[in-house]
């Protein structure tokens, strides 16, 4: 417990205001709210391995509201709201109001009565989901205002179509474990690249995050992919800007092998085509289910003339000491083993498969965090006050 006290001892000493309100886009938060949500979630994970309750709530709901399918985020969030004392309700759309024309702004008051946290998780959309998230957020934030709603329920973004800030924070979180501090980050070269998949319509989220996140911690950030598969060009900018400020660098480039090139870390992820996930956003509004076959025939054609990114261990050995740390946000399309080609060969992802699985293992304390900060003023004292109390969590 001296590590808690600590950790909490740190917490205490940041500038933050996080109370009474969102999460959703990592660079919209201080670099002391980034810390904030990292030592907030070390101590909740030191607590429930210390066998010590962190059920700051009595009762209480957390919404889950998931537009696209899900594993990890999915359990992730109801184990985090488990872990502070909450009940997780799934809204489905499909059984809702929302089916007869119910507007965002009804919805999000008419669920929140006795609701702490709504998780939206809307990445299918680009140049939506994002925004759907700040319109539920305005809506509970007026809800508030009038009278209408008790407490003013945070959102935490589960995943848009512009950020994954609960998956690139649990990256940073697997990160700062496994090099010892996320000073010892400084320097280091990650590549975050794209990989063939035989799949189409994944998500820019992911790359966007990670870009854009672990930029300022004074990384050296390669962004590689083929030719016309680039992503938002904010994003770009952002990570440009946050590696001017934090003394690390941002590059993008063309090739699978520039990239790894002395990389400590590789990130291989497929995703769509801006270009792509722009048309098939047109197309899913439509509901044109025979354009959107086409469109898929045609990506899945543009994705087969890259079969060759794939991370190898021929491509792993120019990496650092041919030792570069494996990420991946998973599932992960593993040559041979969940498809026939790839973004990873089987032997690259065996090697790395327990460090990837603890790497997803940070996320249900990441969300976790998230909601806590979300809700109350001064997260260290109500964590010291849990510590102290000792209630154990089990027997």
């Amino acid at each position: 417990m001296e590590n808690l006290q600590k950790i909490l001892g740190e917490l205490e000493a940041l500038k933050i205001n996080m109370h009474d309100g969102d999460f959703l886009l990592t660079w919209e938060k201080s670099h002391d709210e980034i810390l904030a949500t990292l030592k907030t979630a070390a101590a909740l994970k030191n607590l429930y391995e210390n066998n010590i309750s962190a059920r700051v709530f009595d009762s209480g709901l957390a919404v889950s509201q998931f537009r696209d399918n899900s594993t990890r985020t999915r359990f992730s969030f109801a184990s985090a709201a488990n872990l502070l004392g909450l009940t997780v309700q799934d809204l489905d759309e499909g059984k809702s109001q929302i089916a007869h024309g119910e507007t965002v702004r009804e919805t999000s008051n008419m669920i929140s009565f006795l609701t702490e946290v709504v998780g939206i998780r809307d990445d299918m959309y680009l140049g939506a989901g994002n925004t759907y998230m700040r319109e539920v957020a305005a809506s509970l934030e007026k809800g508030h205002k009038e009278g209408v709603l008790h407490q003013r329920p945070a959102v935490v973004n589960l995943q848009c179509d512009v950020d994954h800030p609960t998956q690139s924070m649990a990256d940073l979180m697997h990160l700062e474990h496994y090099y010892g501090s996320l000073e010892k980050l400084r320097g280091k070269k990650i590549a975050m690249t794209w990989a063939y998949s035989p799949s189409y319509g994944k998500p820019l989220s992911v790359p966007q995050g990670i870009i854009c996140l672990l930029s300022r911690m004074g990384m050296n950030v390669t962004l590689a992919y083929p030719e016309g598969y680039s992503l938002i060009q904010d994003c770009i900018d952002i990570a440009g800007r946050n590696a001017n400020q934090s003394g690390g660098s941002f590059r993008v480039v063309n090739s699978m092998e520039e990239a790894f090139e002395d990389a400590d870390i590789v990130y291989p992820k497929s995703w769509a085509p801006f270009r792509v996930m722009e048309r098939r956003t047109e197309l899913l509004r439509q509901k044109n289910q025979d354009a959107l076959k086409e469109l898929e025939k045609e990506c899945l054609e543009g994705n087969a003339r890259f079969k060759n990114w794939e991370c190898t261990e021929e491509k792993m050995r120019l990496t650092k000491g041919g030792k570069a740390l494996y990420m991946h946000c998973l599932p992960a399309d593993i040559t041979a083993v969940s498809c026939r080609a790839g973004e990873v060969s089987a032997s690259v992802f065996d090697r790395y498969r327990v460090e990837t699985y603890k790497e997803a293992g940070y996320k249900p304390y990441v969300i976790a965090a998230m909601m806590l900060l979300g809700r109350f003023k001064r997260p260290a004292a109500v964590l010291g006050e849990l510590a102290r109390r000792g209630k154990k969590r089990v027997g």
